[in-house]
């Protein structure tokens, strides 16, 4: 294999990790790569890339149809206290500053935003917390997709909607470049921790390659360069995981279905 390509499912302003990523693996493994920005997953399902930053929830749901195209490598380990070191991330609940509600039960018949239906912190956490609440019957008043965690944050800064779930990696980085949003909103609960996403690698991808691309990523943060680049995510290192490692949105996702408490309302 003499080149590989690699796709991103996430958010936008993650991007330059995943730039970062992708050009350190071509250098240290000397072999050609590209990285695509893609907006299906049906790409993932088809397997057409050697390395995907996909989320845990379509990865675990690809797996119960019986499709597993990739195998996850390595993930992200972020800055700050909260995450303990682990490869953990939670979904902060935001509202705006001057926003009564002071708890996602406050919520209850309000408007909520999430990013699209097959995100994990955007929407697959939500359900399991819902149910968690037994408030599978519609707890939100209005639910709206807004295509993006970015957007979601935008909407209820700009009170479009009262709350939304946002990835707390994403919320992290888009407060920093733009300190006005910090001063429009407030997190008012978090969900969570779940297992953050994963960097999966084709099956395809001959086994010897794949423990490269794992060990490259691990690597990193040993760099100072490579370290700078990781942190312009705030993401502190990789580590390595596998697929036990999701074991906790698999259970999620279980639970749900189980109760027939399939679509967020």
């Amino acid at each position: 294999m003499d080149r590989l390509r690699f796709a991103t499912y996430l958010a936008p302003n993650v991007l330059p990790v995943y730039q970062a990523v992708t050009e350190e693996v071509g250098r240290r493994l000397g072999i050609a790569t590209e990285l695509v920005v893609e907006t299906s997953y049906e790409s993932c399902e088809r397997d057409e890339y050697e390395v995907c930053f996909v989320c845990s929830l379509p990865y675990v749901t690809l797996e119960r149809r019986g499709i597993r195209p990739a195998v996850p490598v390595a993930a992200p380990v972020l800055r700050g206290e909260r995450y303990g070191g682990r490869p953990i991330y939670f979904s902060d609940v935001i509202v705006h500053r001057d926003a009564p509600f002071r708890s996602f039960e406050d919520l209850r018949g309000r408007s909520w935003a999430f990013n699209e239906p097959l995100s994990h912190s955007g929407y697959g956490v939500t359900r399991y917390h819902l149910l968690r609440l037994e408030e599978t019957n519609g707890f939100f008043g209005e639910v709206v997709e807004a295509g993006f965690h970015e957007t979601a944050i935008r909407m209820v800064a700009g009170r479009a909607v009262d709350g939304s779930a946002i990835d707390s990696q994403v919320l992290a980085i888009a407060m920093l470049e733009d300190p006005g949003l910090g001063q429009a909103l407030r997190v008012v609960d978090a969900l969570g921790p779940s297992t953050i996403q994963p960097v999966a690698v084709s099956r395809r991808v001959p086994e010897p390659l794949r423990n490269g691309v794992r060990d490259t990523l691990v690597a990193m943060a040993e760099d100072p360069v490579g370290r700078e680049r990781l942190g312009a995510g705030l993401v502190e290192r990789f580590v390595p995981v596998g697929p036990g490692d999701y074991d906790d949105i698999r259970m999620m996702v279980d639970a749900c279905e189980a109760a027939g408490f399939t679509e967020l309302r």
